[in-house]
């Protein structure tokens, strides 16, 4: 099958993939230490550029030594570009060839984002990953035109932050895929960086995860690591449900970041085996979350405690929080153990008849059809 693990050698850490990657928006993992998330097994964090510059701005990060000297996290992280709040901000935002405006959401004050910009901002933050400005669109934007002008603007601010970069030798700048879910501009995409292959270090997915269907979503991922080099980084933007990152896998793909894990523990939601429990109806549950999970919080916590916090206590956040960071490691390193000893396609049923048994064993058709592209029979 076409799933891989490998080493990922960064300047502040040598990550295995496939890995996932807590979102730290403002340089920290929200309710976790970076002690707590190194005893967790987390490889690589992210920082968000354009929150980082709208607050506390770049030239503070930098004065402490950059992102790991002011969040004291000494493994490896990786900044955003701040396109994707193109997508977020959409209703504060205005796109021209120069770059981005927005207007702050906090205090409604405009910044420009260029290539240019961001790459100032990125090399005094000092990640070991920075990705490349990109015109991010909605999957689910109905203009074939509007995809066909980010697919070209995208290489052409590529071209711009190559340009601006000022730390190449200690910092990876990865541009970003778009096009869409159409083929054809998954592949003029493709073609356009793959040209530029020998000054990329890695290839990142993007314009995933907006609300477009799950058939169409697999095949993207499909045609992308199908397409990319065998000998670099393929990072899947913006994907953290686990069967989605278990179908990733199988494809080919080694990187993966969502905040799913860490927002959804704050909204009182646990995850486990079968998928998700709500820690709202378990209030005389003397249970832990998951009996067969090692983690801290379910060695030492009944439900109906959990229960009681999450809904009264901020508290209840930070135990779901570190529960479901957790799995997440844990899910990422069965992966890699699997894909190891050559039983990735025995790992991959397994899980699926774990995550689908509440509701009879029917796994998902978009789920099978991934998987038999990827030389797995469900």
């Amino acid at each position: 099958n076409r799933a891989r693990a490998s080493v990922l050698t960064l300047p502040h850490f040598a990550c295995s993939t496939p890995m996932f990657m807590p979102v730290g928006t403002n340089g920290s993992v929200k309710g976790l230490t970076p002690r707590q998330l190194e005893d967790l097994g987390c490889h690589l964090i992210l920082g968000n550029t354009y929150h980082l510059e709208s607050r506390p701005g770049a030239d503070v990060v930098e004065a402490f030594g950059g992102l790991h000297g002011f969040s004291r996290w000494k493994r490896a992280m990786l900044t955003d570009s701040g396109g994707f709040q193109m997508v977020s901000l959409l209703h504060l935002a205005d796109i021209t060839e120069q770059g981005v405006s927005f207007q702050s959401p906090s205090n409604g004050q405009q910044m420009l984002l260029t290539p240019e910009h961001s790459m100032r901002i990125q090399n005094k933050l000092g990640a070991d990953i920075m990705m490349a400005l990109d015109d991010v669109v909605s999957s689910v934007n109905p203009s074939f035109e509007r995809f066909e002008e980010a697919t070209h603007r995208t290489t052409r601010w590529f071209d711009r932050c190559l340009a601006a970069h000022t730390r190449p030798h200690e910092q990876n700048l990865f541009p970003i895929v778009q096009g869409g879910l159409d083929y054809g501009q998954r592949q003029e995409s493709l073609r356009q960086l793959m040209e530029r292959d020998d000054l990329i270090p890695g290839y990142a997915i993007g314009g995933l995860a907006g609300g477009e269907d799950k058939e169409s979503f697999w095949k993207v991922v499909h045609w992308c690591t199908q397409a990319l080099p065998e000998d670099k980084p393929r990072y899947v933007m913006g994907i953290g449900y686990p069967v989605d990152i278990v179908v990733c896998s199988a494809l080919g793909a080694d990187m993966y970041d969502c905040v799913y894990p860490t927002r959804t523990a704050r909204f009182g939601t646990a995850l486990v085996p079968t998928g998700v429990l709500r820690l709202q109806t378990a209030a005389d549950d003397p249970r832990p979350i998951d009996p067969n999970c090692d983690c801290m919080v379910c060695k030492k916590y009944s439900r109906a405690y959990l229960h009681r916090l999450v809904t009264k206590d901020s508290s209840g956040a930070i135990l779901l929080s570190y529960h479901n960071v957790h799995y997440m490691m844990q899910l990422m390193k069965g992966i890699r153990e699997a894909i190891q000893d050559n039983r990735f396609p025995e790992f991959v049923r397994r899980f699926l008849a774990t995550f689908y048994q509440e509701d009879g064993g029917k796994i998902p058709d978009w789920v099978r059809n991934a998987l038999k592209a990827a030389d797995i029979q469900v």
